[in-house]
């Protein structure tokens, strides 16, 4: 049988001037996942748009595509194709878990929710001629899974070829979350066995690991044991955390001692009725400078989001927001346009009152306003948005963050790290076209060594479990 998994490309991704870098850092899991449950003897074909042009002269027995909001429309245009020639074609991802009813016509058979239950489920149908319309699984777990057909993955065109996700979905409820509906009906976090986990990370080459999981720390006991399985391996990696799970306890240090050397932090917003709006409970009450002194202290370099546009935003959240940024020298960050996903309790929230101003998906990027909003005109938003970025990133605010850390090893990384992410971007597109981005891991396997500052130190001799303050702090 002859298979094709393909990953469209997002709308945002496909710059007329140059690759956007964050397109090509590492290689999506989900199809590659997927394909494991597939036969020896199929063949299969693994095609990601962002890093590789489509052929879409073939013609498989079943084509599979993930599909996202901003690639929805390009989804179904390649299912309609393929449909058109005969193929069996199947759609699964965040967008028809949101939106089925408007999916369904573009296929043979839908997927709502994680596959690895409902794949081998189909497959078995597929091959006795009598495949369902519609599978969904309320079974979660990631036990005996296949090894990941990472064979399929064209390693040399990502940065960072060791993606790896050990977890699903995450602990938390944040009214805005995509991923939130995705998981619903089952269970919403739930985490491998650490020793598959670990046999997945024996199975990488090279040093350096990029972990996709929405919250790596979402299971302290799992957590805990993984870092003590990774201890002495000689590998960093990067990941994603909130921000009571850096403050509670000694993880995170159990983390930088298996070599988390890079983070990606949910800040979102400095205001508590923001926070409350979007039932963020996690970050209510949190010292997020304590969060940041306590990263630095281990020599982890942040990557902060946040979002704008929420109801208590008014024409200074901007300047207040990067400020706090730069000052507390954060190396990147991530900045959102409050956007209402299909399937969130925010898209419902704002559907019941009439504030949804557009369902053109392909404006659903985070970088548009799709409703009507409160203290800020959608003019405001847009321009304020778009002011962030350039003034985070100015060379003079890279240089006065990186000089706010202790360490001078420190605030090298920092002005190396950010400066590389956002200043060179015809760099990166030539480094992208001409196939040798690869080339560039090294540099950032040493960009991303570890720093044994004054503060690391204070850090060790001090007790496992600290008080932590607590403020409830307001914008600004």
């Amino acid at each position: 049988m002859k298979v094709k998994l393909i990953l469209p490309a997002l709308t945002e991704a496909e710059s007329p001037f140059w690759r956007p870098i964050k397109y090509s850092l590492f290689p999506p899991l989900g199809l590659a996942t997927l394909a494991a449950f597939l036969e020896e003897e199929d063949e299969i074909d693994l095609q990601d748009q962002h890093v590789e042009t489509l052929d879409l002269t073939d013609k498989p027995d079943l084509v599979v595509i993930q599909v996202y909001i901003t690639n929805a429309y390009r989804a179904y245009r390649i299912a309609d194709h393929y449909r058109a020639k005969g193929s069996y074609v199947i759609l699964g991802g965040l967008h028809v878990t949101s939106l089925p009813e408007e999916a369904a016509p573009h296929a043979d058979s839908i997927f709502i929710g994680p596959g690895e239950e409902t794949f081998p489920m189909f497959l078995k149908d597929f091959r006795a001629k009598s495949p369902k319309k519609r599978y969904f699984s309320p079974v979660r777990t990631l036990s005996k899974l296949p090894a990941i057909r990472r064979d399929l993955i064209k390693r040399n065109r990502y940065l960072v070829p060791n993606s790896i996700v050990v977890t699903r979905g995450c602990p938390h409820h944040c009214d805005f979350c995509y991923k939130d509906a995705f998981f619903e009906g089952g269970k919403s976090f739930y985490v491998q066995l650490v020793d598959d986990a670990l046999a997945e990370i024996d199975r990488l080459p090279g040093r350096h690991l990029y972990f996709l999981d929405d919250h790596l720390l979402g299971n302290t006991r799992f957590a805990s044991e993984l870092f003590e399985g990774m201890k002495g391996l000689n590998r960093v990696f990067q990941g994603a955390a909130t921000i009571d799970s850096i403050l509670r306890g000694n993880l995170i240090e159990k983390a930088a001692e298996a070599g988390l050397r890079s983070l990606f932090v949910g800040f979102e917003t400095f205001s508590p009725q923001n926070l409350r709006q979007s039932n963020k409970k996690q970050n209510l009450k949190k010292d997020y400078e304590e969060a940041v002194n306590r990263l630095h202290a281990l020599g982890i370099m942040i990557n902060g989001s946040f979002v704008f546009g929420l109801d208590d935003d008014d024409t200074d959240v901007f300047k207040r927001t990067v400020e706090w940024g730069v000052e507390n020298a954060i190396t990147t960050s991530t900045y959102h346009v409050l956007t209402p996903y299909p399937g969130t309790r925010l898209y419902q929230d704002m559907e019941k009152q009439g504030r949804i101003t557009t369902r053109n998906w392909d404006l659903y990027d985070t970088r548009h306003v799709v409703y009507k909003t409160a203290k800020l005109t959608p003019e405001q938003l847009k321009e304020g948005y778009d002011w962030a970025y350039r003034e985070f990133y100015s060379w003079r605010n890279i240089v006065r963050a990186s000089i706010r850390h202790d360490a001078p090893k420190h605030m090298l990384k920092h002005f190396l790290y950010a400066g590389g992410w956002k200043k060179f971007e015809p760099l990166w597109n030539f480094l992208i076209k001409s196939r040798n981005l690869n080339n560039m891991l090294p540099l950032l396997e040493a960009i991303l060594s570890r720093v044994s500052g004054k503060k690391e130190k204070e850090l060790e001799n001090q007790p496992a479990s600290r008080p932590i303050l607590t403020l409830d702090r307001s914008e600004g």
